[in-house]
């Protein structure tokens, strides 16, 4: 029997329709047979953090179970970026959909295609509120979500913009 992970993953965009594409990416994931959905955070509206001068994006979280190991896991989140039109040309930089690999359940690794934890995830609000959302119990490095969230400095910027209020059984 394969291993089941628990993972959540952070979901963005700043381009075009960004509540429209970030549901799509999400029909998408949970469209997967090896993927599925457990929760979806409420939707934010937040400043860019890296590069500033970038429209405000759409930000939230999601928790899914699937037997696909963390790069498998990676590869499905990129293909979908790409479905969606995602193209790379500036570091940080305006984005149509982004999913990041933030955590999965006792699995850490750092190679150059993916680093779990995700390296920044613990210094940014914007994904730090919709991930207290969704999991409030989470711990990472022996502290729970909400600590680290005491920290971040960008909190007072984010704007409910959408609450969602979708769970499934796991």
């Amino acid at each position: 029997m394969k291993k089941t992970y628990e993972c959540y993953i952070s979901i963005g965009s700043n381009m075009g329709d960004k509540e429209a594409t970030i549901r799509k990416a999400i029909k998408m994931l949970a469209a997967s047979d090896k993927i599925h959905l457990v929760s979806v955070s409420s939707f934010y509206e937040t400043p860019p953090w890296g590069k500033s001068d970038q429209p405000l994006f759409f930000n939230g979280a999601l928790c899914v179970k699937t037997e696909l190991e963390p790069l498998e896991l990676l590869h499905v989140c990129q293909d979908i970026e790409k479905q969606l039109g995602r193209v790379r040309h500036t570091h940080w930089g305006p984005r149509t959909i982004d999913l990041d690999l933030l955590y999965i359940e006792g699995v850490e690794m750092d190679t150059p295609e993916l680093t779990l934890p995700h390296k920044h995830m613990l210094d940014r609000a914007f994904v730090l509120v919709p991930l207290s959302e969704i999991a409030p119990g989470l711990r990472i490095k022996g502290k729970f979500i909400g600590d680290y969230l005491l920290h971040a400095r960008d909190k007072d910027d984010m704007v409910l913009i959408k609450r969602i209020r979708q769970r499934q059984e796991a």
